[in-house]
């Protein structure tokens, strides 16, 4: 029987940066509460160590990936991987209620940008540079299916990382809800929505960005209070995600300033 909560390897490769190694390197990294942003078990394991790494993982809410001993060794940089390969994140996660206190100490209403699996670190990593320039309050991403903040999005986002803080959740839908109770409305982006100039973005706001292949999904879509379209005229029907951030960013930003 599977456990609970644990989910197979999905396609995509983890990258090459912040990688730790070996069963003792990686329960230590667990236990002193480093940022874990993927953890690759070896399918089948069973014994001590292994179980010891799926409680400190369950305490922290890290998802276990498992995988085969041949993709164990592509991931490997030493090869002495033990059966275990977990990536830290580059970067030290915000709480939301750093992003909250952000605004406040600017004394401006929340602007948070809120990312719906969005996996690209080169998007996320964008979406953050653009972020910071149009002032949001700080980004927010799901802990699984997503992208975290590796080498990679550090250096795509130009040193925004150092300034917008960025908050891991496992909930997105749930998050939501608990800052519509700090007075956050949330508007999402679709082609099927209003035109974003039809909409008043004022106020206290959350973006809602999804991926490109997908959108915004379902249950997180039902949490949003609008839907925006981005007026195109081209042949072609979607925009890159970080493209469509910025775009939607901007609009509130103009809307704030007019």
């Amino acid at each position: 029987m599977r456990d609970e909560g644990l989910e197979r390897e999905p396609a995509g490769d983890a990258g090459t940066e912040n990688v730790i190694e070996g069963r003792n390197a990686v329960i230590e990294a667990l236990r002193a509460g480093k940022p874990i942003d993927k953890l690759f078990v070896l399918d089948g394991a069973q014994d001590g160590p292994i179980q010891t790494i799926k409680r400190e993982a369950k305490k922290r809410d890290t998802m276990i990936r498992f995988v085969t001993k041949e993709r164990l060794d592509q991931l490997s940089a030493t090869g002495k991987h033990q059966g275990v390969i977990a990536y830290a994140a580059a970067y030290e996660y915000a709480e939301v209620e750093d992003i909250l206190a952000a605004a406040r100490a600017k004394d401006e209403p929340p602007f948070i940008i809120l990312l719906d699996n969005i996996e690209d670190p080169h998007n996320l990593g964008a979406i953050v540079r653009t972020a910071n320039l149009a002032g949001a309050h700080g980004v927010i991403i799901p802990k699984n299916r997503a992208a975290g903040l590796t080498a990679a999005v550090a250096r795509t986002s130009a040193g925004a990382l150092n300034y917008t803080p960025v908050a891991r959740v496992t909930n997105l839908g749930k998050t939501m809800e608990e800052l519509k109770k700090e007075g956050l409305w949330f508007v999402c982006a679709d082609m099927d929505g209003t035109t974003m100039y039809d909409l008043d973005l004022t106020g206290p706001i959350g973006l809602v960005i999804g991926s490109e292949g997908d959108g915004v999904g379902r249950l997180v879509k039902e949490k949003c209070d609008y839907v925006a379209s981005i007026p195109m005229k081209g042949d072609i029907d979607s925009l890159n995600a970080s493209v469509a951030a910025g775009i939607l960013a901007y609009e509130i930003v103009r809307q704030r300033f007019q």
